[in-house]
Formats: structure tokens, sequence, C-alpha cells
């Protein structure tokens, strides 16, 4: 088989293992990468390598394999925005963890999302009480958007801390 060819089959294997397994594991767990969390992208990143290029450690072969995967990405991309039910698929759906003063809990229990995280979150929106939340949701992203009933407070932007186990056991 033509050598690019295996790197473009190798990598194309390789991105949709990493969408399947980001897919399984949560896109909300990188909303914020805390050190394992970056410890584990560079092993992963390096454990990779190798099943994407293989013997070819060529300028040619590794710039093969990132065209293909912005490609792949670029086309993944397109499709999530052309078919809901695709992007549905790929994608987290955003949670209510707060409506009218209402905590969920078993959204909260769910997402493992602390009491002390969401007072920061409400806190970086200037928020001191849970009864003054109108609306608290973790969106897709991962990120806690809040708003008041209140239309003095200024409405800001908080991305969530994870302390979250991941496959490697560290926290």
């Amino acid at each position: 088989m033509n050598e690019y060819l295996d790197i473009i089959l190798r990598s194309t294997a390789v991105y949709f293992f990493m969408v399947i397994a980001l897919r399984i594991f949560g896109k909300k767990e990188l909303s914020q990468l805390n050190t394992a969390d970056v410890i584990l992208i560079l092993l992963i990143s390096n454990s990779v390598q190798n099943a994407m290029v293989g013997n070819n450690t060529s300028l040619y072969g590794g710039l093969a394999a990132a065209t293909v995967l912005f490609t792949i990405n670029f086309i993944l991309k397109k499709l999530i925005y052309k078919y809901k039910k695709f992007g549905a698929f790929m994608q987290e759906k955003p949670e209510i963890l707060i409506h009218n003063g209402n905590l969920d809990f078993k959204v909260l229990s769910k997402l493992n999302i602390s009491s002390d995280e969401l007072k920061e979150a409400m806190r970086e929106h200037g928020i001191e009480f849970f009864k003054d939340v109108k609306l608290a949701m973790l969106e897709i992203d991962g990120n806690i958007s809040i708003i008041s009933g209140d239309k003095n407070l200024k409405q800001t932007h908080y991305k969530r801390k994870r302390n979250h186990k991941n496959l490697s056991g560290i926290n």
C-alpha cells in the first residue's frame, strides 16, 4: 500500500477513535484542564503518533497526518452544523442546574458539580444567593451560564474548573 495512503487511513482511524472517546468520557472534561488533564493529553498524543504515521518520520509524513486531521475536523464541524441530528449525537446537551432559585440536585449529582463550584460561578456573576438565580445552565462547552432576575447585574462568563477522576486515576 502507498505509505501516504497508509498515513491517511491511520490518521483517520485515530481521529475517529478520539472523537468517540471524548464523546463517551464527555467534552465537559475539557472545559478547563488541570495538570493531570494536560499530562493525559500529552501522553495520548505521544501514544497515537506512531499509530498515525507508522515508520514514516519524514516531514511529509507528519504534514500528511496533520492535513488529514485538519480536513476531517473541518468536515465534521460542517456536518454537525448542517445535520442537526448528527450534531445532537456528537455534542453534549446543555443542562439546567438552577431554575427560578431551585437547584436540580439530580443533574448536579450526575454532572459532579459541587455547591461550592456553583457558588463560585454565582459570585463571578455577582449573585450571592441561589434564590436570586433565574437560570443557571451548564453549556455544551462546559461553561456555567447564570442569568439573574436583577437587570442591574452584569452577566459574566464563568469557565468551569473540573476536579474529576480521569482514566489514569490521577485527580
